[in-house]
């Protein structure tokens, strides 16, 4: 059985009759004559842990196969033996870069197409369904699978490349920074309780060092504080010791990747990183305000009634928002034309808080044309 999908099918097409799992083209996707056939049938795809629901639909949203399949080393060859009847097809798998992010993998390595849907839109079409509104694994990737069928700018999967190296390594290097300051923040109010007057907010391992070796308990209670406070100073070194060493891999894994995103003030090879990595593929931000939007430099619109206002976006990427953050704040810090552009803001009669948006909505821009010159490369 074969559907008609006169929506998204153009693009399903496009690639299928390419050969390549990769959306990225130098010019749109083929569109298909009158004359040309257009069939696909779409498997979307609910992921967990120990087992995956698929769920193979046509152009009418009709299910024409089901099937729960095992979460091990043969997922993949089971999944492909099933879908064999299915021909041509695209695959919708909710959560591609998350909890489905192997099966994915494992499908785009096979020559698979795979699209990723968002959570949110899986539920949001689910809602919607006035057939269907039940939570369940099937319901669930028969979402995923409508969500493909109808919208025409989800994510296709790629191969993993060096830029989920940077990926990895910038996660990393977040993970190691919280939990420095978790030590440290322990080891501070351990050492407030044994030393009159407190000390400094800003708490480092020295310091710590030295505050110990003067401490002369005479108390089991100051004894054990002073034992667990050593605990916590070895714990803080340890952790510096591994950020040094991440760092050295950072510097390589940058230097590698023969970006120029580092010629922009105030990015090094961790903020590098960090930009590279959870930016991944820039062809899916068409526009500077795409990608602004998506690190969360660009402000949202909350107007209302003729009022037109707009107001912090508190949304987006994180963890690229604040390697931007970063970056602002070593221009500011500098004689540079960053500096010069945020000075200007003040005299407009902004904050010292809203200039710095500005200025890392400007960064921004620069940041996304470097990566786009790299990518076009």
């Amino acid at each position: 059985m074969r559907a008609m999908r006169p929506s998204v099918g153009s693009r399903a097409v496009a690639w299928l009759e390419t050969g390549t799992a990769s959306p990225h083209q130098e010019c749109p996707p083929r569109r298909p004559t009158s004359d040309e056939e257009d069939f696909v049938f779409i498997i979307g795809i609910d992921p967990h842990k120990g087992s995956h629901t698929a769920v193979a639909i046509d152009g009418d949203e009709r299910i024409v196969g089901e099937l729960l399949v095992r979460a091990d080393r043969r997922q993949r060859e089971r999944l492909l033996c099933w879908a064999a009847e299915f021909e041509p097809r695209l695959w919708a798998v909710e959560g591609a870069t998350g909890t489905g992010a192997l099966l994915a993998q494992q499908l785009v390595g096979a020559g698979e197409t795979v699209l990723d849907v968002p959570p949110a839109l899986s539920a949001r079409a689910r809602l919607l369904d006035s057939g269907h509104k039940d939570k369940t694994d099937p319901y669930d990737a028969r979402s995923a699978a409508i969500v493909a069928l109808h919208n025409r700018h989800l994510h296709a999967v790629a191969l993993e490349d060096h830029g989920q190296i940077l990926r990895l390594l910038a996660r990393r290097h977040h993970q190691l920074t919280a939990a420095r300051t978790r030590a440290i923040c322990r080891l501070h109010a351990v050492l407030c309780e044994m030393t009159e007057g407190g000390l400094p907010p800003r708490l480092s391992a020295k310091r710590a060092a030295f505050e110990l070796r003067t401490l002369r308990p005479g108390d089991a209670v100051g004894i054990e504080r002073k034992r667990i406070a050593s605990e916590f100073l070895d714990e803080v070194r340890r952790v510096e010791e591994a950020l040094v060493e991440l760092r050295r891999r950072v510097e390589v894994a940058v230097s590698a990747s023969n970006t120029t995103v580092t010629d922009v003030h105030g990015v090094g090879p961790i903020v590098a990183a960090y930009l590279i990595g959870y930016t991944g593929d820039t062809c899916r931000f068409p526009t500077f305000g795409h990608y602004a939007r998506y690190n969360a430099t660009a402000p949202i619109e909350a107007s209302s009634g003729p009022k037109k206002r707009h107001r912090l976006n508190p949304n987006g990427n994180r963890q690229l928002n604040h390697a931007l953050h970063v970056a602002a704040l070593a221009q500011i810090s500098h004689d540079t034309p960053g500096r010069a552009y945020y000075l200007h803001k003040q005299t407009e009669g902004k904050s010292r808080k809203e200039a710095m948006r500005c200025l890392k909505r400007r960064i921004s821009d620069a940041v996304y044309h470097q990566l786009r010159a790299d990518t076009d490369r």
